[in-house]
């Protein structure tokens, strides 16, 4: 979860390595600090809170010269927030600098050896465990000294190491968590994610699982642990810094929002070809996706909230059993695939622990893994059997609103080529989902433009206590996103429930001025939410409805009511996110919040 930056070269390292820090503020943001080495020796500066901090304590970096550094913004797992337990780490000597991302399990046993050959611990963190063995193991040779450190060490981490002995070199490490390396004239870079560094190269290198990075002004080499050294391509990245600016909004999450018709159509479009959908990467012809008997969707958050959506879809459109998987518990569970199934993994990121260990387990017991993910050339991307990739562009906000619109469209193109294949719809049935899925960009972009009455409407629940989202079908499942989205950011507790299970405990919680959310996007279902409507607001609830044009009958059970435009009753779930995802936003800005980076939140979580 934590964000690395490195820099080798012919320029001032600090002020790149802040810019890169700032860039990677989304993956963690409770402590922050840098290594740099000055001509004589290795300089640490660390501060506890925001990257603000370290900028002003470093005047921008001016006050810690040196053209080769490493930086880090920590996410907490090993000790409180604190300059002690901040990146990076030390050897006593002050000689050996580490920031690391991602969790060393042994590092208990680890310590206790150090201690008893008489190294002295100052922090609580994994990490200074890392630095010391590095100092232990350290005879001359710093490569030596890093190989054997990872053999013995179990985890997952990624990397960045200066030895002062070495100034003119450094060194990156990865398993399990991600890290990149980029080049140009002036130097080399490492990273966790590319728009720390695609200010100064569009020229990406991504690191495999115990690869080496040896590192200098001139260029670098990857070696594998028995230090033989690797060819490794590059990839050019085609979009641009701005994409992960703000652009004049107030907020990522608010830009990110309004990028959703372009996302939606960058999804869809490509892969709409004619009256067909065409989606080349699935690698599968027809025969083999007839023999698909079962799909096991694997995700986390919110894209454990799309493949519910998809479960519905899939299932309702193509006639095929699905179940969804928590990536958490799905290894744990040690989950039954039978022949004919096919697992889908979802992950904006690409780097989602859970989820990767989850394809790692489909893939040893021999089925096929179909990775759906926003970020090209990340670890799900590159272990999967084949990627699906959404076009969402970068995404900095923590809470994901455009990468999640994405998901979903990728899987209305999965259960629509399936049931084309398989025949469970009509060719004028089809056809007319094709044209559905052509209006989503524009019917989101409408809605999108009403966001001033949403916003109204939101400034009356800024001091509510707890919201309760509900929905059927279909619409339990964007209840879930819809309830996720407002407790991430606004900090107010929120649950979804399937409507129907409101009696069974739930409703004893609703009492006078309660909001109730209520999503009625299925028209077969409409007499039954609006019976639910009716028995949370008879015992004092607020009920905002959610639902299509046309459906006034709801306005007898409802409070208030924002109306979506008439698309497909699969497809519903693109638009009545668009009003959630607007409230929660205006409600968490009222409040004074951090909407970008909400407290105790990582943007990718890569560690279990």
């Amino acid at each position: 979860m934590c964000g690395i930056v490195g820099y080798i070269g012919k320029d001032q390292a600090a002020p790149i390595i802040l810019d890169g820090l700032a860039r990677l503020e989304y993956r963690g943001y409770d402590s922050a600090g840098m290594a740099v080495y000055d001509g004589e020796k290795v300089n640490i500066t660390k501060s506890v809170g925001r990257l603000k901090a370290l900028s002003e304590l470093t005047h921008d970096g001016a006050t810690m010269p040196g053209t080769v550094g490493i930086g880090h913004t920590r996410w907490a797992t090993h000790g409180a927030p604190s300059n002690v337990n901040a990146h990076p780490h030390f050897n006593e000597k002050e000689t050996i600098a580490v920031v690391h991302n991602g969790i060393i399990e042994n590092y208990l046993a680890l310590k206790k050896k150090l201690t008893q050959r008489g190294y002295h611990f100052v922090s609580e963190t994994d990490t200074e465990v890392l630095a010391h063995m590095l100092d232990y193991y350290y005879k001359g040779d710093p490569m030596e000294a890093i190989i054997k450190v990872l053999h013995r060490v179990e985890g997952s981490y990624a990397l960045g190491i200066l030895f002062a002995d070495f100034p003119g070199e450094l060194f990156a490490v990865r398993k399990d968590s991600p890290l990149i390396v980029g080049q140009n004239g002036e130097g080399c870079f490492i990273a966790s994610d590319v728009p720390a560094i695609l200010r100064y190269t569009r020229t990406v290198t991504y690191i495999e699982n115990q690869e080496i990075v040896r590192l200098s002004k001139e260029g670098f080499h990857v070696y594998n642990v028995d230090a033989e050294e690797l060819e490794k391509p590059s990839v050019t990245i085609e979009w641009d810094a701005e994409a992960a600016e703000k652009a004049g909004y107030e907020h990522f999450m608010l830009k990110e929002m309004y990028e959703q018709p372009k996302t939606v159509a960058d999804t869809a479009g490509p892969r709409i070809r004619g009256n067909d959908i065409v989606i080349e990467e699935l690698g599968m012809s027809e025969e083999e996706l007839l023999k698909v008997k079962k799909i096991h969707i694997v995700a986390c958050g919110s894209a454990y909230h799309a493949g519910v959506t998809g479960k519905y879809v899939l299932e309702g459109m193509a006639r095929i059993p699905v179940e969804v998987d928590l990536a958490s518990e799905f290894r744990y569970r040690d989950p039954i695939l039978e022949e004919g199934a096919m697992v889908i993994v979802i992950s904006q990121s690409g780097e989602t622990a859970d989820s990767l260990a989850a394809l790692r387990e489909a893939k040893e017991r021999g089925f096929k893994v179909l990775g759906i993910v926003n970020v090209v050339g990340s670890s799900i991307a590159r272990e999967a059997d084949n990627v699906m990739y959404t076009w969402a562009g970068p995404e900095i906000a923590v809470a994901t609103t455009k990468a999640y619109s994405a998901q979903l469209i990728a899987l209305y193109l999965l259960a629509m080529k399936f049931s084309r294949v398989r025949h469970t719809v009509t060719e004028e049935e089809f056809s007319e989902m094709l044209g559905d899925l052509r209006r989503l960009p524009d019917q989101i972009e409408l809605l999108l433009n009403n966001k001033n009455r949403i916003q109204r409407f939101a400034n009356r629940y800024i001091a509510a206590k707890e919201v309760f989202f509900i929905g059927r079908g279909i619409d339990y499942a964007i209840s879930m996103e819809g309830s996720l989205k407002l407790k991430e950011i606004s900090y107010i507790h929120s649950e979804a429930y399937a409507a129907g299970e409101l009696k069974h405990g739930t409703i004893s919680l609703i009492e006078e001025g309660t909001l109730v959310a209520a999503v009625a996007t299925q028209s077969s279902l409409y007499q039954k939410i609006i019976s639910n409507m009716v028995e949370v607001k008879s015992r004092g609830a607020f009920v905002l409805a959610v639902t299509c044009e046309g459906n006034r009958e709801i306005e007898k059970a409802a409070d208030y009511v924002i109306y979506i435009p008439i698309t497909n009753r699969f497809f519903t779930n693109s638009l009545a996110i668009i009003p959630l995802q607007l409230f929660s936003y205006y409600v968490a800005v009222g409040k004074g919040c951090d909407v970008d980076k909400p407290r105790n939140l990582a943007k990718s979580v890569t560690v279990e």
